[in-house]
């Protein structure tokens, strides 16, 4: 027979839970989650997360340090229990490189930290108010343009696609060039035609500062090249097996873990454009973005199990 609870009991019952619950919140991380390993591949957006992170983390009392691989090397340290957290995975364009992991549970993906990115083909200002929109606009207005579609460096998976376009005649293409230059030669180009009130397009993407200095358009109709949702791409946070369970307060906060395409426009241009400091970039964007960071930290505490330091107390921007 099951006895009828009482008010009184209830509420010694709601107090109790109250206080396993904040028990279980300030245990503390055990000594081998204290040095949390990253992975840089050397994107700048994932250089900023990565920056942002470790400022965290380096506030809350862990130790961090970050190895320099590339993305199929990442997932084999990831896998072999080298690296902690990878904020890289870029899907689906990963799929290939970090589905055998997932699959044989070496890697795990604790969910999305940034929606929304793009990377297709894009016009200045000039272009699309002259009546560039989409991949089958191009051609016609092929002698505006100069015939040119710029790209970045020689071997860009990107440049592949648009030369494999040009070789095919896809969208009549077959008569433009592409440019390859770099990243900041693209950029150039892109910013002189604007000064001089000329026609381009160009290879463009997001996160990146060219959303925040240029006025620059992407093109729709390129999904059967770029895929959809204008090349979209959803970035996911990676950890080797086991460590959220291990490192229960350090998996909340990589859980928690959101990213938007404003803040890393902006800390990248910190970065790429002004030789900044990271650290000191980073903190001045989360105090200045207080509801963010107090989202970060829910259910968070300091590592070892303390309440979090006054430099990352979340307050409400006033």
């Amino acid at each position: 027979m099951t006895r009828p609870t009482t008010p009184l009991l209830a509420a010694m019952l709601l107090a109790t839970s109250v206080c396993t619950t904040q028990s279980a919140l300030a245990a503390p991380d055990p000594e081998r989650c204290s040095t949390v390993h990253f992975s840089d591949v050397g994107w700048t957006d994932i250089t900023v997360t990565t920056a942002v992170t470790r400022y965290v983390l380096n506030e809350l009392g862990y130790i961090t340090k970050v190895k320099r691989l590339s993305a199929t090397d990442t997932y084999k340290a990831l896998s072999e229990g080298k690296v902690d957290v990878f904020l890289g995975n870029w899907m689906p364009s990963s799929e290939h490189d970090i589905r055998p992991y997932l699959d044989n549970g070496t890697v795990e993906s604790l969910g999305a930290n940034l929606t929304g990115a793009k990377y297709t083909l894009a016009v200045n200002q000039a272009a699309w108010d002259g009546g560039v929109k989409s991949f089958a606009d191009l051609a016609k207005f092929k002698e505006q343009l100069g015939g040119r579609i710029y790209g970045i460096e020689p071997g860009n998976d990107g440049n592949a696609l648009i030369q494999k376009m040009i070789k095919g005649n896809a969208f009549s293409l077959g008569d433009f060039k592409l440019v390859e230059s770099s990243e900041n030669g693209m950029l150039s180009q892109v910013k002189r035609a604007e000064h001089l009130n000329q026609w381009a397009v160009f290879l463009g993407w997001e996160p990146h500062p060219m959303n925040n200095q240029l006025q620059m358009h992407y093109l729709s109709g390129g999904d059967d090249w770029f895929g959809p949702n204008y090349g979209g791409a959803t970035v996911y946070t990676n950890t080797r097996k086991g460590l959220t369970q291990e490192c229960p307060n350090l998996g909340r906060l990589l859980k928690n873990l959101k990213f938007s395409l404003a803040m890393e426009n902006h800390l990248m241009e910190a970065i790429l454009n002004q030789s900044t400091n990271r650290r000191r970039e980073a903190k001045a964007w989360l105090n200045a973005n207080p509801d963010t960071l107090a989202a970060w930290l829910q259910g968070v505490t300091a590592r070892d199990g303390g309440p979090l330091p006054a430099t990352l107390a979340p307050t409400k921007a006033p």
